[in-house]
């Protein structure tokens, strides 16, 4: 994930809520995000 961009990273976190994937696979993503001090970035979705 190291080589994503910040605008892709969050746009795979928004993308991959829309499709239901894994919440392993999502949790990965919310790790990077966190990694990168990105979560002040993210509008949560409602479920």
């Amino acid at each position: 994930m190291e080589h994503l961009s910040d605008d892709l990273l969050l746009e795979s976190y928004y993308k991959a809520n829309e499709l239901k994937l894994s919440p392993e696979f999502i949790r990965l993503i919310e790790r990077e995000i966190q990694r990168r001090s990105l979560a002040h970035e993210l509008i949560y979705l409602a479920n």
